[in-house]
């Protein structure tokens, strides 16, 4: 067994694509020694990949030498078939006569077969054929051409290592020679790198200031960047993103600290770390002792200097400086226009070409807000005042230049504007969550204002039939949709959904004779994202599915009696149950009867008195809280000993057609009763 080493040296590869990159190469040249028959398991072959900004590699541990012969069966044609079909199947595997084929029969008949015996490839042979048609062909997001050269790669591919324990598998890519020869760290280390191998490529590169592998860089970002936060008595912002981003922009990181001006410190964190992070990828630090940011930044070098930097940070301390310029040039002049005199423009930006404008969508909060804060536990005035309020900050010279700061600065002008940080913190929060790990609003009346912009957002593009299609959700409706749901989880709100869709629908001009099936459709989307959501928390989504199926708009109540049913099942009376319900659903199938028939002077067995007793002894009905729900299936609970007992001991299709009817209505009883609970026949069997 010997090691195998690919590396494709380019120009600077994105860091977004270089992750997707790696995986892509380990999986196509996986899949091409495969479909040469390598089995990796049993030859205990491994893969490794890693990725710099300027080179992605390969490197497969114990890649046996050759790939083992091969015997296959290629079935042809029947003996009688047309002639036609037997001379296809000929002409397909380039033989002359069916002398070469064998006779075989099956049940089917009598079959021609042909042997094919393959005789192994060395693996270099294998690797020489395959590897440049999967560069030629590699699937990256984006590709450009460059030169006269035809070859597509995302940028320039300037060298390709290709060495099979020592030697090199000699190709040819669009005029690329593979050879054993790479470059270290572009400046650190400018001298070619020879006789490159599997087993010495991470540390010779290393020695030239380069760490091929990504986590290794993130760790060292990491770790000095906080050692340089705690030498100030300062703490890193966590980011594991910028960490990651810019682990995939140097090749030897050296982080280094730089100094905020204080004439900038006065300005919203918000925007500066938006600066730093955004536009600049700088990492800020937080001072413990004010809990706000300090007048420090680091920034991600890919080169150590004999000045430890210093020109390094002046230079990036005067973009810096420029930045914050432009903001705090945009935080002074935003305070001197009010977000109410800001409203009128709002009519000049388009929500959606057939949705109105945001000054319409503005006026389509304030209207469900008011229906909204009552059932949120929210302030009327503080929550109608940001809902009125929430989208001004679109048209302010802040928001403009830094987009990611939308909501976050209407947050900062409410309260400049003196309208209180109830208010204020509302509108701050109104776009939250903005994804699975974001938390949602922390107000009530910050809650009620993203629940109506979520609202009116899924309403407004359910009516006009944009709705997601499979990986394709321009308009991110289904992170609106689980918005929607963890706020209305988290504030543990009970909200019915179907009037406030049907009136978000009529705010939007739709016919009335339209609303309750659009509302019923939207509803449906709410509850198949609510069955992902509690499916990656553990709950059954058929259980969701079984509840949902009885009508409830009411997601809190919903998830409440689906949790209730997930764990009565889980128990031995709710399983036993279970599988008398399917045993009675299925003798009944579709017969038209129900507990109403029953006639007690037909009972022969004590089991039959038993159940219906235990039947009628039911509460008549759910009620409408979760508490109600549980309270039933622990009555349900009680029926485990009658429905065991009933089975036991009667036989429902009795002789007697009397007998069998009576019978078949207390089952009908049974299936209802159970029923109440949900629509039991969607719980899946395991």
């Amino acid at each position: 067994m010997t090691d195998f080493l690919l590396e494709l040296y380019s120009e600077e590869i994105p860091a977004g694509m270089q992750a997707r990159g790696a995986s892509d190469l380990a999986r196509l040249v996986e899949k091409l020694l495969s479909e040469a028959g390598v089995d990796m398991a049993a030859a205990q072959a491994s893969t490794r990949t890693y990725v710099a900004p300027q080179r992605m590699a390969l490197i497969i541990d114990n890649l046996p030498a050759r790939t083992p012969d091969r015997h296959e069966q290629k079935k042809g044609p029947r003996v009688d078939a047309p002639e036609k079909a037997v001379a296809g199947f000929l002409r397909a595997n380039d033989l002359a006569s069916t002398g070469a084929l064998r006779v075989q029969d099956d049940p089917k008949g009598a079959f021609y077969m042909l042997d094919i015996d393959a005789p192994g490839q060395d693996i270099t042979t294998v690797l020489a054929t395959g590897l440049p048609d999967i560069i030629r062909s590699f699937p990256w997001p984006k590709s450009m051409r460059w030169g006269s050269g035809q070859l597509r790669w995302v940028r320039p591919l300037r060298g390709i290592v290709c060495v099979y324990g020592d030697a090199v598998i000699d190709f040819d890519v669009d005029g690329l020679r593979t050879g054993h020869a790479t470059m270290g760290h572009r400046f650190m280390a400018p001298a070619s790198l020879e006789n490159m191998t599997a087993t010495s490529y991470v540390d010779t590169l290393e020695k030239a200031f380069v760490l091929v592998d990504p986590t290794r860089r993130a760790d060292m970002i990491e770790t000095r960047a906080q050692a340089l936060a705690q030498d100030l008595d300062c703490a890193l912002v966590a980011d594991a993103g910028l960490v990651s981003e810019t682990a995939g922009l140097v090749e030897w990181p050296v982080p280094l600290l730089g100094r905020i001006d204080d004439a900038f410190m006065d300005v919203p964190d918000e925007v500066l770390t938006s600066v730093m992070r955004t536009h600049q990828k700088y990492f800020a630090l937080n001072d413990p002792a004010t809990g706000k940011l300090a007048p420090y930044f680091i920034t991600i070098a890919n080169i150590e200097t004999a000045d430890n930097g210093a020109q390094i940070i002046a230079g990036n301390e005067r973009v810096l400086r420029a930045r914050l310029s432009d903001g705090r040039f945009f935080w002074d002049q935003d305070r001197k226009i009010s977000l109410e005199a800001r409203l009128p423009e709002l009519a000049k930006i388009v929500f959606h070409a057939r949705l109105g404008t945001v000054a319409d969508k503005t006026a389509r909060l304030e209207n469900l807000v008011a229906d909204l804060s009552p059932v949120l536990g929210a302030h009327d005035d503080a929550a109608h005042m940001a809902a009125r309020l929430c989208k001004a900050d679109l048209v302010s010279g802040m928001v403009y230049e830094f987009p990611e700061l939308q909501g976050i600065m209407g947050g900062y002008y409410a309260e400049n504007d003196g309208l209180g940080t109830q208010v204020g913190q509302a509108i701050r929060a109104h776009y939250a969550p903005l994804g699975p790990s974001d938390a949602i609003a922390p107000t009530a009346e910050g809650c009620a204002v993203a629940l109506a912009d979520k609202i009116d957002t899924l309403a407004g593009f359910w009516m006009i039939d944009e709705k997601p299609t499979g990986s394709k959700d321009p308009y991110a409706l289904r992170r609106a949709a689980l918005g929607i749901i963890r706020i209305l989880l988290e504030r543990q709100a009970h909200v019915a959904l179907l009037p406030i869709f049907e009136k978000a629908l009529e705010l939007h001009g739709q016919p009335a004779n339209e609303r309750a099936d659009c509302a019923r459709a939207l509803l449906g989307f709410l509850v198949e994202r609510l069955r992902v959501y509690l499916r990656d928390q553990g709950l059954r989504h058929d259980v969701v599915s079984a509840v949902f199926a009885r009508g409830s708009d009411d997601i809190l109540d919903i998830v409440g009696k689906a949790k209730s049913l997930a764990d009565f099942l889980q128990t031995p009376d709710g399983s036993n149950l279970l599988a008398a319900y399917r045993r009675a659903d299925g003798i009944l199938k579709k017969q038209e009867t129900s507990m109403a028939d029953v006639s007690s002077d037909l009972f022969e067995q004590a089991a039959e008195t038993d159940l219906f007793a235990a039947l009628s002894s039911l509460p008549k009905g759910l009620g409408t809280s979760s508490e109600s729900y549980g309270q039933y299936l622990d009555a349900l609970a009680a029926l485990r000993i009658s429905v065991d007992g009933f089975f036991d001991a009667v036989l429902v299709n009795a002789e007697d057609d009397r007998l069998k009817a009576n019978r078949l209505a207390i089952l009908a009883g049974l299936v209802a009763s159970m029923d109440l609970v949900g629509d039991l026949a969607l719980i899946e069997k395991g």
